[in-house]
């Protein structure tokens, strides 16, 4: 019976203390596929115009990153894909947007902590003003009132932060499920995770079904909003891994710049424009 009640304590408490601390499981699992890529590495041609090219592309790990890329393609095409055309037949237009505020609301404290980081004090304060307004007279960020008073959103985290400073990019790797990073932003999104108030609240909350709804409910809005521009790319691409490649860094550029990118940028003259697709699918 004693060594009964031992157990019964034990499993108590390791039960409170996966409760006391965020799940680091997700960390650990990039923690090992990062190990797994050593396998997948290419080999840097000899030729020096070769080689340079290849040094600019920034993607040792290509032969493991393509096969995550096509992994990652056939999720896509059974499961995300499928429901984000259902989620968009079913429900109007007006609902989706409201969703997409709510999450966007959710999201602002760890913008609000990146900014801090950075100190990028406008920033900070865009964000700590629209993070009040929009949860209070937006009813939780249903409302966009901190748009309406010219306080736009801004986009903030933690691989920006390694980025402002001075960490460079790493190497470009390609995440399962996730999808296109490097190995400074992977780290990010894994730093991002403390800096989310909602990894606490769905920890320390009793309905386990929670987290992952949360998740799933971010994976489906973000891809329902990008269905045309992706079928454009994909259609337009001679090497869609590429094009998605060269999309990520470009994208991640101007976000670390704030749309101020530098002269001599190598993605400045990039034959796919990222902003300019997916702004103009939007608008449609």
């Amino acid at each position: 019976m004693v060594a009964r009640d031992s157990h019964v304590s034990d499993a108590t408490a390791v039960k409170a203390r996966e409760k006391a601390w965020p799940n680091l499981r997700p960390l650990a699992l990039a923690a090992a596929l990062l190990g797994a890529t050593l396998c997948g590495c290419a080999t840097p041609p000899e030729d020096p115009g070769a080689r340079a090219d290849y040094e600019a592309l920034n993607d040792p790990l290509e032969p493991f990153n393509r096969g995550v890329f096509s992994f990652n393609q056939g999720l896509d095409g059974a499961v995300l894909k499928p429901a984000a055309q259902a989620y968009v037949w079913a429900f109007p237009v007006e609902f989706r947007e409201v969703v997409h505020r709510v999450l966007s609301n959710a999201h602002e404290p760890v913008v609000f902590a990146n900014s801090l980081l950075q100190g990028n004090f406008d920033h900070m304060g865009t964000t700590l003003l629209r993070l009040l307004l929009n949860t209070t007279f937006g009813v939780g960020g249903m409302f966009d009132v901190a748009s309406e008073l010219g306080l736009e959103p801004v986009d903030e985290d933690f691989g920006q932060t390694l980025a402002v400073w001075g960490m460079g990019e790493g190497f470009y790797l390609v995440l399962p499920v996730f999808g296109p990073s490097s190995l400074r932003d992977g780290i990010g999104r894994g730093v991002d995770i403390f800096f989310d108030p909602m990894t606490y609240v769905t920890i320390n909350s009793d309905k386990d079904f929670l987290g992952p709804s949360f998740m799933a409910t971010t994976a489906l809005d973000l891809r329902s909003r990008h269905l045309e521009a992706l079928d454009e790319i994909e259609r337009s691409s001679v090497d869609f891994y590429a094009a998605m490649r060269s999309l990520y860094r470009q994208h991640r550029t101007n976000l670390i710049f704030n749309g101020e990118t530098p002269e001599g940028d190598p993605f400045i003259d990039d034959p796919f424009d990222y902003d300019d697709v997916f702004s103009r699918l939007e608008a449609e």
